[in-house]
């Protein structure tokens, strides 16, 4: 069996910007974009490791106890077989050079484009993309009119980055008028808003994406659109956690962790559990199910992108 090489990757944050170099042309992937690192030593912290490598690579000098964990991918080139356990930070001191002649910059955050980096770099460049919250609307029994107020007052109040628009008691009609008058507010307000439902949505009402349900997933047996609009999926095992990256999605939620008022008969995962299902999950995965804003760092902890949920907006 081909020996899994272990390796240490940051993500360097500077505002909206991210640091990161080019392999050389006569290395493994050479000429693609790489975020920062190195090989983790037996016997070695990974986070050891990171603080090492970012010095010897880049000249930079991170404190251990700033890095937080993003994602750990699993990877098989063919020829090589790798496990890039991912941190971030944006507490370093120096500035950053190529101290092996390797080309370094910052580039925006979003302007990332996955192309430019090796195949096991891409769920990075969707994790660093993407919030550590998600909020989702409530309101069953709303109208469509009253669900666009609801939801507008919301975002007017807290204006979240991104949020998950869920309101299957509507028709579809209704609810994508309704998704087309947020959208429209969505654009002046820099607010990213999630379709959810069937991915043909994604025709009517051009948001930032469509979250599919686990049991329209489960019968799907490639990326349903190829535009630039994203795919996330519910998900409530591993099973379906593979589907989800079989499917490309950019990530999926996996719940519930604890217990919910809105389906109290449900048997939690728990963190275990949970924990244990991300590290085999090459996407970046939220944490539902009866989580609030203090369950983030428990989250991370375990691996997760971050936390969806209702409760803690609606």
């Amino acid at each position: 069996m081909m020996k899994e090489v272990h390796v240490a990757v940051g993500v360097v944050r500077r505002g909206d910007t991210v640091l990161i170099a080019r392999r050389p042309d006569h290395v493994h992937q050479g000429g693609l974009l790489e975020f920062p690192g190195g090989k983790v030593e037996p016997g070695e912290r990974v986070q050891d490791a990171l603080v090492r490598e970012l010095h010897e690579e880049v000249g930079i000098d991170v404190c251990p106890m700033s890095l937080r964990p993003v994602i750990g991918i699993r990877h098989d080139y063919g020829d090589k077989r790798v496990f890039l356990d991912v941190w971030e930070t944006d507490d370093f001191a120096g500035n950053p050079v190529g101290r092996e002649g390797q080309y370094v910059d910052w580039l925006p955050t979003a302007a990332l484009n996955p192309t430019d980096f090796p195949k096991a770099n891409r769920p990075i460049i969707q994790a660093v993309q993407l919030p550590r919250t998600l909020p989702i609307s409530a309101g069953r029994g709303l109208s469509g009119g009253e669900l666009y107020e609801a939801v507008r007052a919301r975002l007017e109040v807290s204006r979240p980055d991104w949020f998950l628009l869920r309101a299957p008691w509507l028709q579809q009609s209704e609810y994508i008028a309704a998704a087309a008058r947020l959208q429209a507010y969505c654009d002046t307000a820099g607010v990213r808003m999630m379709l959810h439902g069937h991915p043909d949505l994604i025709e009517a009402v051009p948001a930032a994406g469509v979250h599919v349900p686990s049991a329209l997933a489960r019968d799907m047996t490639a990326r349903p659109f190829a535009s630039s609009a994203l795919l996330g999926v519910s998900c409530h095992s591993d099973v379906e956690l593979q589907q989800a990256a079989a499917l490309g999605a950019d990530y999926a939620f996996l719940g519930p962790v604890a217990k919910t008022t809105s389906h109290p008969d449900v048997d939690p995962i728990g963190w275990g559990e949970f924990s244990a299902l991300v590290a085999t999950a090459n996407l970046p995965v939220y944490a539902l199910g009866g989580l609030g804003m203090d369950d983030l760092n428990r989250a991370l902890e375990a691996g997760a992108q971050g936390v969806a949920g209702i409760s803690y907006w609606w």
